[in-house]
């Protein structure tokens, strides 16, 4: 998956579920700045990092890294 769609996933996501990126970040313990810079692509997160988000969000890992099609 490339970073740009991931990118475009974690803040679709997020927004879906109601989440500022504040309460998200709080909820992953980053900051504010390492979650818009991963909504933005320009941060390569760790797999343990995309669990989190997705674990946060209430979605599956997958659902998160699915690319579409």
């Amino acid at each position: 998956m490339e970073y740009d769609q991931l990118a475009q996933r974690i803040r679709a996501f997020r927004k879906l579920k109601g989440f500022t990126q504040q309460q998200l970040a709080d909820r992953l313990g980053v900051s504010v700045a390492v979650l818009g810079s991963l909504e933005r692509g320009t941060r390569k997160p760790e797999t343990k990092l995309i669990e989190r988000i997705a674990e946060s969000l209430g979605i599956e890992y997958e659902e998160l890294t699915a690319s579409r099609r």
